[in-house]
């Protein structure tokens, strides 16, 4: 239950074997009005995932009885539920490796219950359609369609699987088709809040957004590079469109 009478806005499951972090995000978390479950491994992580239901998930790289990475694969297998990774390595290759893997955010251990709150937070946002209908309407370019209210991608009726951090970043171009995007500006767009302009974790995102979208993610139609600057989302990518 959250503590200090807080009323529970999202439930979130912890699987970590970090005791005192367990407690930590317990107190700090529930006072910000979530219920924080807990798990100490994979095993039984996944056991709760499986009879419970959660709006969120912190995830550890570092496990006592498997790897992070391949838990995450596993629950992004059959789940589009939120997924930030926690980890003590700090690498940019771990980061990569996450996202890659279907990861909606990283954080780096030791990190501040305040930005993991932030964070936590900006994800669910991303899941809640709250802007007004007219703002909610179908984005379509050609063959591609982007239903915002559903969150889902389609592409000549298809549905095309994306995680909740790589669908607010298509939407965040597809809503400025025609214009050149910095990194700097979609992380901000995306996350809520700025972010180091040579994070590499938008590359990865939109490597994976190419891979569902594009018919050809090595000569892309939709989502166009920059060089030196950023990335264009084109107004026109089919050619009866």
């Amino acid at each position: 239950m959250a503590s200090g009478g807080a009323r529970v806005t999202a439930r979130v499951l912890l699987i970590d074997d970090d005791e005192r972090l367990a407690a930590l995000l317990r107190e700090y978390l529930g006072a910000a009005g979530f219920e924080v479950g807990v798990a100490a491994d994979a095993g039984s992580g996944l056991e709760r995932l499986a009879r419970e239901r959660f709006d969120a998930l912190l995830l550890d790289v570092m496990l006592p009885d498997g790897d992070g990475f391949e838990l995450c694969r596993r629950i992004r297998s059959s789940s589009d539920v939120p997924i930030l990774m926690l980890t003590a390595r700090g690498e940019e290759t771990d980061r990569v490796v996450g996202l890659e893997l279907g990861a909606d955010d990283y954080l780096p251990k030791p990190f501040s219950p305040r930005e993991l709150l932030a964070r936590l937070r900006a994800v669910l946002r991303r899941r809640q359609p709250g802007a007004a209908p007219a703002e909610r309407a179908p984005l379509r370019f050609g063959r591609l369609e982007i239903d915002r209210e559903a969150r889902v991608v389609r592409v000549d009726g298809e549905e095309r699987p994306l995680t909740s951090h790589q669908f607010a970043l298509l939407e965040a171009l597809a809503a400025s088709a025609g214009r050149v995007l910095s990194r700097d500006v979609l992380m901000d767009r995306v996350r809520g809040h700025g972010v180091d302009a040579f994070d590499r974790s938008i590359d990865v995102h939109v490597s994976r957004i190419r891979a569902a979208i594009e018919d050809d993610p090595r000569r892309p139609r939709r989502i166009l590079t920059v060089r030196g600057v950023g990335y264009l989302f084109a107004r026109r990518q089919d050619e009866d469109a």
